[in-house]
């Protein structure tokens, strides 16, 4: 049977710089292809030559046996090819209907056709969203399959999922990636892009590897273990993927939260974390993980219980009084809160702590310039200039310019909310020893994520949330997957939250 898609020795250079070298990619019917590599690998490049959004400077594009050249994005739907990006393309104000059939809408529209049919496209999928509801009502799963049903009504022979799964539950996921294994046993051609291996694993039927713009390799996943993928990724073996500990003294409590109510529904939480310590907070989406982070740094209202920080009493009304009470919060949200995407990069460092680059009123310039330079250089920032905006960085240099302020900010506790959602395995393991060096310094870590071996890998102990409440804690000792999940839906008694009374140090 003939590939779907065969790229054959792709090149693109922009201004000077290559950031494809002759890739070789195919793509064969009733096959999900996944394709990975670290950010800045070539990836997004090699799909947007797919989709039509750019041309190559050299190489063909066959497409099912017959060369040809894309002259836009419309060209390559045409010819049976649709990219579902990471920023969903979705007219948040038009119905879901609209959406699906948006540049194919006839002149006189007949509403009660076009609903049924966008009806039966979603029905297909296995789920229950009225054709009428706007767009911007649905949750993010829902708009990703808004995004496939659009796909579908123009009958698309290949589909490319970018990071299709970044910010959903695990239950979503697991739906999605049903929906893919359907859409291969219709014949429908898959390019999957992800930085969750594990998804990987269990949906791919192959896998390439992209390193500088260039093939690394292909490979079976059925004959090719993680470790050897990650080799192949970024050169070193998953052993080294939670970065490098480095020794912490656990010293007295900076955080102490009792009996801790939020309006939302979040009750009776109380832990306490130490300086030096790094500990989770897990838990399915929606458990009320981010809920207590955002009650502890100010950003929500807090209708009960007490806390403590740093043995004062302490409840912010505000991030502003979080922030002047040494907490910074990473959040889950980075573009949107994280950052300001428009704004330099020196200014995004340094925006949570003014006082050091500001005198008497007046703005000292060298002065930030000198430490901007220092955190860049710290935490291995790559950039052109400390004057581009935010968003002129990768997802992995984003979320370390948001660390980069509260390293600058020299905050005593640093709540981190999926800190690696997004990120390459390469950044992530640059993010982990950042935070074991946060904690080596004496600051006391919350790291919530919805990867459980993230969890388990950087973290002391894990406080387990379901429903509101925290149900338990498990320790390095009982760190499984299924000890989580079983605490987060059934609850345990599983031991208090606070720190275990022979604790001294973690590290090697």
């Amino acid at each position: 049977m003939a590939p779907l898609i065969e790229l054959e020795t792709i090149s693109k250079a922009f201004a000077g710089i290559h950031a494809l070298s002759g890739v070789n990619f195919t793509l064969n019917p009733c096959e999900v292809h996944a394709l990975v590599g670290e950010n800045g690998a070539g990836k997004s490049t090699l799909m947007r030559v797919l989709g039509g959004e750019i041309q190559p400077d050299e190489g063909t594009i066959t497409i099912a046996g017959e060369r040809t050249s894309l002259s836009g994005p419309t060209d390559a739907l045409r010819r049976g090819i649709s990219i579902i990006h990471q920023e969903m393309a979705l007219a948040r104000d038009l119905s879901v209907a609209e959406n699906i059939f948006l540049g194919a809408l006839p002149a006189r529209i007949g509403w009660r056709q076009l609903n049924s049919r966008a009806r039966t496209l979603i029905d297909r999928l296995g789920f229950r969203i009225s054709p009428r509801a706007l767009v911007g009502d649905l949750s993010v799963a829902h708009q990703q399959v808004v995004e496939i049903a659009k796909a579908l009504s123009r009958d698309v022979k290949v589909i490319v999922f970018d990071e299709p799964t970044a910010v959903l539950s695990t239950g979503d996921a697991s739906r999605l990636l049903q929906i893919i294994r359907d859409l291969r046993a219709s014949g429908v051609g898959i390019v999957y892009i992800s930085h969750r291996l594990q998804e990987i694993y269990e949906i791919a039927d192959r896998i390439s590897v992209m390193k500088d713009g260039r093939n690394a390799g292909t490979v079976d996943p059925g004959s090719t273990k993680m470790d050897g993928l990650i080799r192949m990724m970024v050169g070193r073996p998953i052993s080294q993927l939670f970065g490098e500990k480095q020794a912490a003294t656990i010293g007295e409590t900076i955080l102490k939260v009792e009996n801790l109510r939020l309006p939302n529904g979040v009750r009776n939480v109380s832990f306490e974390i130490r300086r030096g310590e790094i500990v989770g907070l897990g838990g399915l989406v929606g458990s009320g993980r981010t809920e207590v982070a955002r009650a502890i740094f100010g950003a929500d209202p807090i209708s009960g219980g007490q806390m403590q920080l740093n043995g004062r009493p302490y409840m912010p009304r505000s991030p502003r009084r979080a922030v002047r009470r040494s907490v910074g919060l990473v959040p889950e949200d980075r573009k949107g809160q994280g950052v300001i995407l428009d704004l330099p990069i020196r200014m995004n460092a340094t925006m949570a702590n003014m006082a050091p680059v500001t005198t008497g009123g007046f703005f000292r310039h060298r002065r930030e310039r000198k430490i901007v330079k220092d955190l860049i250089d710290t935490l291995r920032i790559k950039l052109g200039s400390m004057n581009d905006p935010v968003s002129s960085l990768s997802g992995g240099n984003q979320q370390k310019v948001v660390l980069a302020k509260w390293f600058h900010a020299d905050s005593d506790l640093i709540i981190l909310d999926e800190p690696t959602r997004g990120v390459d395995v390469g950044a992530k393991t640059e993010i982990y020893s950042l935070i074991h060096r946060l904690a080596a310094e004496g600051k006391a870590v919350i790291v919530i994520s919805s990867e459980h071996a993230e969890l388990f890998g950087l973290c002391d102990r894990v406080l387990v949330m379901g429903e509101g409440e925290l149900r338990g804690t498990l320790l390095p000792e009982d760190y499984q997957e299924e000890k989580l999940l079983t605490l987060s839906m059934m609850g345990s008694a599983t031991g208090n939250a606070g720190p275990r009374p022979t604790e001294q140090s973690h590290g090697a």
